[in-house]
């Protein structure tokens, strides 16, 4: 546990450096370069690699934390990094061994953006395919060594395969242009009938990771979920921390005395921490159950499965809440163009549309525990 607590150290060390660079991302639409070598060097993109290549292997709690850390600092710094470790993490781990060995060795540092949404085409050739596609929502394609994209067969649409591109061989195309999570720089990626070797393609869909141990052995969809809490609960964390601050000190317009002496004030903020930490609590019960049983060498049953996504979606839903209450309760403050309170509003709700924590996987989960089959995967 001790590496697993050193990353998570590590991500607060760096929340200095990312709340500099907040507003920097908001201009930009994207993390600014200085910010994503900082998270690379300190290992946060590597938490959930295989420790072959020198990953982490990370449980679900310390990569959680890790994530909610930068998140605290800036939600689109924490959706960035979190993309980040889900590509790298995943696609290294069903990368052949050798292409993966190449890329962390000309990279110590990887740092991968992706899309598992089969927007390419891809023709087989001799040596491996052409590729020609256009992905949206290539979150942290701008500071990445490589993306990730997936494609479907052209001889064979009932299959699927991912290719990995290098920075130099992508276009990124700017369509992303939002007010909730400005700065992910989430735009679309884009190559044109581009050779890609075999040895530069994986398979999610029919392959096992080759690397690695029980983190592997997590159900995917369930890692896909649970990392995304990460971002909103930072973002709901900060925005609550930040009503306090600002209740200490404010003075409403035509009172008498400060914001954090009204009753609603006070409502607020208690309800706000009542709702986050219970969801994160209910979160990280089922994560850790859920690695327990891996660790043990078992498979998560449906149940298990069903309550991960259940967690992850309730928990982005409370994030919502917690950081509606402190928004409504701190009056005017909160529409200022530059007003943390504001930002947080916009982010945390991007979050929570994000299809692996989305509000219909809690109706899903209650199906499964009422004995009933779900509407749609829980995998």
């Amino acid at each position: 546990m001790g590496d697993e607590n050193e990353l998570v150290a590590a991500a607060r060390a760096l929340q200095p450096l990312v709340r500099r660079h907040a507003d920097e991302a908001q201009r930009l639409r994207h993390v600014p370069d200085e910010v994503v070598r900082a998270m690379a060097a300190a290992g946060l993109y590597r938490i959930a690699a295989p420790a072959v290549f020198g990953g982490a292997e990370a449980p679900p709690r310390p990569t959680i934390e890790a994530i909610e850390a930068i998140s605290e600092a800036d939600g689109s710094t924490g959706w960035v990094l979190m993309i980040g470790i889900e590509t790298v993490g995943i696609g290294s781990s069903l990368m052949p061994r050798e292409t993966a060995g190449r890329l962390f060795a000309e990279h110590p540092d990887l740092v991968m953006a992706g899309a598992l949404n089969p927007q390419g085409r891809a023709r087989r050739v001799e040596g491996g395919w052409r590729v020609t596609g256009r992905w949206p929502f290539a979150s942290g394609c701008h500071g990445a060594h490589y993306f990730w994209g997936q494609c479907l067969v052209v001889d064979d649409p009932s299959r699927t395969l991912e290719v990995i591109v290098p920075r130099e061989r992508y276009e990124i195309i700017d369509t992303w242009d939002t007010f909730g999570l400005r700065g992910t720089g989430s735009h679309d990626v884009a190559v044109n009938d581009l050779f890609v070797p075999e040895a530069m393609t994986t398979a999610v869909a029919g392959e096992e990771p080759s690397h690695g141990g029980p983190l592997y052995k997590l159900p995917p969809f369930s890692r896909l979920a649970y990392n995304k809490v990460g971002v909103a609960t930072g973002i709901a964390r900060a925005a609550i921390d930040h009503f306090v601050e600002l209740a200490e000190g404010k003075t409403p317009r035509l009172a008498r005395s400060r914001l954090r002496d009204r009753p609603r004030a006070q409502l607020a903020v208690a309800e706000a921490e009542a709702a986050l930490r219970s969801a994160r609590a209910f979160v990280f019960e089922a994560v850790d159950e859920a690695w327990e049983t891996v660790m043990a060498g078992g498979r998560c049953d449906r149940r298990q499965r069903a309550l991960v996504r259940l967690a992850c979606s309730h928990a982005c839903q409370e994030a919502i809440r917690a950081v509606e209450l402190v928004h409504s309760a701190a009056g005017t403050s909160a529409n200022e163009v530059d007003s943390l309170l504001g930002r947080a509003r916009q982010d945390v709700a991007v979050v929570a549309q994000q299809i692996m924590v989305a509000p219909h996987f809690i109706e899903d989960a209650g199906r499964v525990l009422l004995g009933l089959d779900p509407l749609e995967p829980i995998l």
